[in-house]
């Protein structure tokens, strides 16, 4: 089959999070960190339960929340 025949939509353009020196919340989750530090979501829960990644997450009601002081630190996205 070719292309056309699929309707294969191109992905957006547009960041699904907002940049990091936009972000009001103290802590965001770890899709959002994940996003902003170019790694997938399992790396950072490796980080987490292994406690040797660069930055160290804090658990809320058995969640973890990512500082966003960290993330800019690190200064990736």
């Amino acid at each position: 089959m070719l292309r056309s025949q699929l309707d294969v939509q191109p992905a957006p353009l547009c960041a699904p999070y907002s940049s990091l020196a936009n972000e009001t919340r103290e802590h965001v989750d770890t899709a959002c960190a994940a996003y902003h530090l170019g790694r997938k979501v399992q790396t950072l829960r490796k980080w987490a339960c292994y406690e040797n990644g660069p930055v160290r997450p804090i658990r809320i009601h058995g969640r973890l929340a990512w500082a966003v002081t960290d993330l800019r630190r690190l200064g990736y996205r």
